[in-house]
């Protein structure tokens, strides 16, 4: 029986690690900006994830632009910071009507320094988060938003 229930536990692990919960992404990615070892895991997780959807890919995208924030070379903050704007971008061109990637794109140009340039969109997304959020079905990102756009 101990057997079974480790061996149950070692499934559960290897399935919950290459398909990480998009509940979890999405509580983790507000948290992810103090939280450097949190960052850390999520963008290891996403990137090793076998879903490949667009919104997987935008939240990979906005946690690589979060560790920007994290790493001390200024090398390494501008590339890991184009790397996830690219993955942002790439995830938009896949589903431009998509909610959540805009919500995602919105957050990250809101909070970047305007020296980077990625502050191209704001309007564009604050204006299309107002007219289709009521389209969310997850209240925890629905609050998210409301939050984000005062």
């Amino acid at each position: 029986m101990k057997v079974f229930i480790s061996l149950l536990l070692v499934f559960m692990m290897l399935v919950s690690y290459n398909n990480p919960d998009i509940n979890l992404v999405r509580t983790n990615y507000s948290i992810a900006v103090q939280d450097k070892n949190l960052c850390k895991r999520m963008i290891e997780e996403l990137e090793q994830s076998k879903e490949k959807s667009a919104v997987y890919l935008a939240y990979l995208g906005g946690y690589q632009t979060i560790w920007a924030h994290h790493v001390f070379s200024p090398m390494s903050k501008f590339s890991t910071f184009k790397k996830g704007k690219k993955n942002i971008e790439l995830a938009i061109s896949k589903e431009p009507e998509n909610v959540e990637i805009r919500y995602i794109r919105f957050s990250v140009q809101k909070n970047s320094p305007s020296f980077l340039g990625y502050n191209n969109n704001l309007k564009e997304d604050k204006d299309f988060l107002v007219k289709n959020k009521k389209n969310i079905n997850s209240d925890f990102l629905q609050k998210n938003i409301e939050t984000l756009l005062k």
